[in-house]
């Protein structure tokens, strides 16, 4: 499976449609059918439901999404992290806690390191 595979599976579902899917990835409708096709028979599951117009997600079909999507966001985090120069930081902060009055502490806190 290939990264290129799961972003044209993507367009797919986004557009419910194969011309639209194919005409937005600047691809011929026949590659991309066939690499659908090829999708389907290496995972050893069908993920559409063809229409004579539109193209509906399965269940398996959904459950690919879901982590077509984790792995799409995670490679383009990765480039984006080795095209970065070595004196930025970078990277996602997670803070859980309660609307508290330490919580506007924090976030002038976060606020101010930002603008720096």
């Amino acid at each position: 499976m290939e990264i290129r595979t799961l972003k044209y599976f993507l367009a797919i579902a986004r557009e419910e449609n194969m011309t639209n899917a194919a005409n937005l990835l600047h691809v011929s409708q026949s590659a991309l059918s066939r690499q659908m096709s090829d999708l389907e028979e290496e995972l050893g599951t069908q993920l559409f439901i063809r229409h004579n117009r539109k193209m509906l997600l399965t269940d398996d079909g959904m459950h690919l999404r879901k982590r077509a999507e984790e792995i799409t966001s995670l490679v383009s985090r990765t480039e984006l992290e080795f095209q970065g120069d070595d004196e930025s930081v970078t990277g996602d902060i997670y803070i859980g806690a309660g609307e508290t009055s330490v919580m506007k502490i924090i976030a002038d806190t976060i606020n101010r390191i930002h603008k720096t």
